[in-house]
């Protein structure tokens, strides 16, 4: 069982007695595990944690399990809608480059976009933090950027769980999971499937990067190309290839909340792993169709780099990484107007990108014209 240091101090009696003859005596710090430390993290992290407060949640750390109050949040008939997630490999890029500044909101981020994309509001968030050696500094700044990712999303961090697990990760390596639940009024959950109709336009919301998905690959181009991550990014001047490809997983939820206020949303695709080609489809009604232009937005730097880099065609590249487009709003075309105008008042650029149109077999899918704008 691992060290758990998280949802409140531990507290140990310690008595002491001499040691069985012949034998020597060993501690749980012996082995590895630093109780001390899991203590020193839970007293760093606690005003980052506070900050994340909401109606509903206290956002303090301290019980065994996180409290919320669904009726002093607003909801009168809700449902629950829960997501968990990780980092995956880009994980290893920060720990290369011992950046953790932003992995934090990567984590979160994968979690309460999967939650708006229903329609629902992300309400509360918590984290499992796993190690072979706790190194206070690095996990506290990853908790402080979960926080300030939560507070962004409107949700509290209401606990978290710290693992020592000597002898399972090597040293100096860690891993993330992150768990979410949002709540959403009956009869609002999204998508819509019975309102679609052929002709509804499709809205990209642009990413800001690589975000969490496909990073095995942009690892296996890096080692095989012979790039190094604290050199020049080829792509952007300014910033270092890590910084480039470290860039967090942007946060939809007020713009998606702000957008589906237009009454305009009929659906909402989360652009994970899979890229477009395998996300979209899963918001659609059978007998429908996705239509998308793919000069109808700029691909951005990094990816036009990726394609080249690894030898890829537009049709891997749509199906590895999401290209530039992080969500897709499924949307009443005389409201389209309106549904970017609440985008863009969130600080995201949302191009319209394509229409549904009838299909020529029940399963949804993608149709693309047109070629990737590098």
């Amino acid at each position: 069982m691992p060290c758990a240091a998280r949802h409140g101090p531990l507290q140990l009696r310690i008595v002491t007695q001499t040691p069985p003859t012949g034998r020597n005596r060993m501690t749980y710090k012996d082995s590895g595990v630093d109780i001390d430390a899991g203590d020193e993290l839970v007293a760093r992290i606690g005003p980052a944690a506070k900050a994340t407060a909401r109606r509903g949640a206290g956002a303090a750390l301290g019980g065994f399990g996180g409290l919320f109050d669904l009726k002093e949040a607003g909801f009168k008939d809700p449902l629950l809608v829960a997501s968990t997630d990780g980092v995956g490999t880009k994980l290893k890029l920060a720990i290369e480059t011992k950046s953790f500044q932003t992995i934090g909101q990567d984590l979160v981020a994968m979690c309460v976009n999967d939650i708006v994309v229903q329609g629902a509001e992300p309400l509360f968030f918590l984290d499992y933090y796993a190690t072979g050696a706790l190194n206070v500094a690095e996990a506290a700044e990853v908790v402080e950027g979960i926080a300030r990712a939560c507070k962004e999303s409107g949700c509290a961090l209401i606990g978290g769980e710290t693992a020592e697990m000597p002898g399972l990760y090597a040293k100096g390596d860690f891993d993330l999971a992150g768990f979410s639940v949002g709540a959403v009024e009956r009869g609002a959950v999204l998508p819509l499937l019975n309102d679609m109709r052929e002709g509804d336009c499709l809205i990209g919301i642009a990413s800001s990067g690589v975000h969490s998905n496909g990073y095995s690959l942009v690892r296996k181009v890096l080692i095989a190309n012979g790039h190094t991550l604290d050199g020049p990014a080829p792509f952007e001047s300014g910033i270092s290839l890590a910084d480039a490809l470290l860039a967090p997983t942007r946060l939809y939820v007020k713009s998606a909340l702000a957008a589906i206020k237009t009454s305009g949303v009929k659906g909402f695709a989360h652009i994970t792993g899979g890229g477009v080609t395998g996300n979209l489809p899963r918001v659609l009604p059978n007998g429908f169709d996705a239509a998308i232009e793919l000069s109808s937005w700029p691909l951005p730097p990094v990816f036009a780099w990726l394609k080249n880099e690894a030898g890829l065609d537009d049709a891997d590249m749509l199906t590895t990484f999401n290209c530039g487009i992080g969500m897709i709003a499924v949307v009443e075309a005389s409201k389209s107007g309106a549904v970017i105008e609440a985008f863009q008042n969130h600080n995201e650029r949302a191009y319209r990108i394509g229409t549904l149109v009838r299909a020529s077999s029940e399963e949804p899918e993608v149709r693309y014209t047109g070629a990737l704008k590098q």
